[in-house]
């Protein structure tokens, strides 16, 4: 285990970690949480050997291993990714040798009975261990396994690592650290530049791991599924909870109840004693006492509430301004950089009201797409046409990063300001958590959380009816993505948000966008339907390839049982119910358009065409849901 002993940091007047104590276990999964500049990085680099505390120690089994992942991590160029991969097994190459040279000395020595020969016996058995342990007999295997969860292609692994951009090089670097399987795993932001289905892979790899994880993250529900311990950094202190994220916050609540009790409660004795002391003060004969009794006052141990940590920004969208009946329609929309094609021949249309998801592996074409329509980038092949009075808001993904640094807060939102809203400026600052002077910063000194709520706040100047967000949760903490979630639930335009969080996307949209091989995959419904499907029709796959190898291999037309486990079967009941709403509110829909269709002047009406298109749109819809719900129920009854 690693022991924190007394660990003292302090920059300048500001006092990070107080003299914190605390100790990870051998198989803990750790969430280190807190505010952004709360010194959650601080810890990891004190607990990897990166950085020196100011006072106190840590303590490790000699020999432990640390594998520590953070923001600035630099890979060396000239090698391919496979390459670049196995460098992960370094020890391995190391343990091969040291087990050779064994074999060499058991083979030529005779002296049976010594006590050194003994001891190489036990050497050799606790190094095979290990070379087995860190998957020595099946290296470029394992090195493939986690290159594909963390979404790379078989053609990428040839590919020199210097043609990566710095989110798929840091990939490289997760996936070399995985691959070591150190015996402590110090993860910062570890979910930063991956895909949604590269999180869950990377949710599955670290919840079984046989070592220590300690990682900080954004993402509540990569929390939830990875750790079972939280520890919250809050003035220069830490606060141990034996529970995952979720449950932590029950936890946290009831802990700062009885805090703020306690707090109310000492305050009253402190006014009590302080009046006290005033009075004696006045009086010659009571003078030693109320010195006394102020010497007692200040050495008691004061209550300290983190005010900061209920603060959280306000967002309010403007009303959208009514835009016409179909804001977006893309038709036989191509895209192609040098000789690589991102996106082929694809249509898309959203009517006014709309709010869809764009989901998918990275460099599937998700921000190509957003920023055609938003005519930011041109189109290969294809047309793009926005609707009536369509007016456009664009968070994109580097937004906060394109911020003009030697410009104060102030200057950048009166930078391309209405007339009409200079006057609230200072207002929406004080609504993004910048106060008073700070208006008067430059943007070159705000961390990386505050530039994303600058960003967020410049937003907000101008009326729009299609937003387009590109990951808008970069950067932003906890407390800030659940704000700005709640605010784009209540914005009444239409919407396209861009993004791997999945607990931000839950209830977010009602449509889900799936980029694949250069083609769009529309989904209704939100970013868990989505996914429900995809493991649904992964294990379809799996059922059918078993069913035809068994079929090879005997000509007995008998189906094999599918064995389900707890969670697929759960997973598989909830698609159904899911499937069944489905077909139902598509048969309501399509029993309305019908009534209307029926009335003998439908026909002479100018939304007849629009009615039909409706119709047809549904009854499509309502063959590929009593699909997907027939697929589903097979799969259940072929299990019981």
């Amino acid at each position: 285990m690693i022991t924190l002993s007394d660990i003292y940091i302090q920059y300048g007047n500001r006092i990070l970690l107080d003299h914190i104590t605390f100790v990870i276990g051998d198989k803990d999964k750790v969430g280190l949480v807190g505010r952004n500049g709360a010194g959650k990085s601080t810890l990891l680099k004190i607990i990897s050997g990166n950085q020196r505390a100011d006072e106190g120690n840590i303590s490790m089994p000699s020999g432990s291993t640390i594998g520590f992942l953070h923001q600035e991590m630099n890979i060396p160029k000239g090698k391919t990714v496979m390459e670049e991969t196995l460098t992960a097994f370094s020890e391995v190459r190391d343990i091969e040798q040291r087990l050779a040279q064994i074999h060499v000395d058991m083979e030529t020595r005779t002296d049976y009975e010594s006590d050194s020969y003994h001891k190489l016996i036990e050497d050799f058995s606790h190094y095979n261990d290990r070379f087995l342990l860190l998957g020595g007999d099946r290296m470029e295997a394992e090195a493939e396994t986690v290159l594909k969860g963390l979404g790379f292609a078989q053609g990428d692994f040839s590919r020199l690592t210097d043609e990566f951009s710095g989110g798929w090089q840091m990939r490289i670097e997760l996936a070399k650290m995985l691959l070591a399987k150190p015996d402590y795993l110090l993860l910062d932001e570890p979910t930063n530049h991956l895909d949604i289905e590269s999180i869950i892979w990377l949710e599955n790899f670290l919840a079984p791991y046989p070592g220590a994880v300690v990682l900080i993250s954004h993402d509540k529900q990569f929390l939830d599924n990875v750790t079972n311990r939280t520890v919250e950094v809050e003035l220069g202190k830490v606060f141990d909870y034996k529970a995952p994220y979720s449950k932590y916050l029950e936890l946290r609540s009831e802990r700062r109840e009885k805090l703020e009790s306690s707090f109310v409660n000492q305050q009253k004795v402190i006014a009590q004693r302080e009046k006290t002391i005033n009075r004696f003060m006045a009086k010659a004969t009571k003078t030693k006492l109320a010195q006394s009794m102020q010497k007692q006052l200040n050495k008691m141990d004061r209550i300290e509430l983190d005010e900061a940590d209920t603060k959280a920004m306000r967002i309010q969208f403007p009303p959208a301004p009514r835009s016409g009946e179909i804001i977006v329609d893309a038709k036989g929309v191509s895209k192609i950089y040098g000789k690589l094609g991102v996106l082929k021949d694809i249509e898309l249309k959203l009517d006014r009201g709309d709010r869809v998801a764009f989901v998918g592996q990275n460099g599937q074409g998700k921000t190509t797409l957003a920023k055609i329509l938003i005519n930011q980038i041109t189109a290969t092949g294809g047309e793009v046409k926005l609707g009536h009075n369509a007016k456009i808001g664009y968070y994109a993904q580097n937004q906060a990063e394109v911020l003009t640094s030697d410009m104060t807060l102030l200057e950048t939102l009166e930078d391309g300001c209405p007339a009409e809203m200079r006057p609230r400026l200072r207002n929406i600052l004080g609504a993004f958590l910048f106060s008073g002077e700070d208006a008067d910063k430059k943007v070159s000194v705000l961390s990386g959380g505050e530039r994303a709520r600058l960003a967020m706040a410049a937003l907000l100047l101008h009326p729009f009816n299609l937003l387009v967000l590109d990951e808008p949760t970069n950067h932003l903490d906890i407390i800030s993505k659940d704000v700005l979630k709640q605010a784009l639930l209540e914005y009444d335009g239409t919407l396209i948000v861009v993004s791997h969080d999945r607990e931000f996307l839950t209830g977010l949209t009602d449509r889900t966008i799936e980029f694949r091989d250069q083609k769009l995959y529309d989904h209704l419904g939100d970013v868990n339907f989505f996914l429900e499907k995809r493991q649904m029709d992964n294990m379809r796959e799996v059922e059918l390839s078993k069913s035809n190898n068994f079929q090879q291999q005997q000509a007995v037309a008998v189906a094999p049982k599918v064995e389900l486990s707890y969670e697929e079967r759960k997973n598989l009941t909830r698609a159904i119910s899911n499937a069944e709403k489905k077909v139902e509110r598509l048969e309501e829909d399509i029993a309305k358009l019908e009534t209307i269709m029926a009335d003998p002047a439908f026909y002479m009406s100018p939304t007849a065409e629009k009615t039909m298109s409706q119709h047809r749109d549904k009854q499509a819809a309502l063959e590929i849901a009593m699909e997907e719900w027939e697929a589903a129920q097979m799969t259940l009854e072929e299990a019981e």
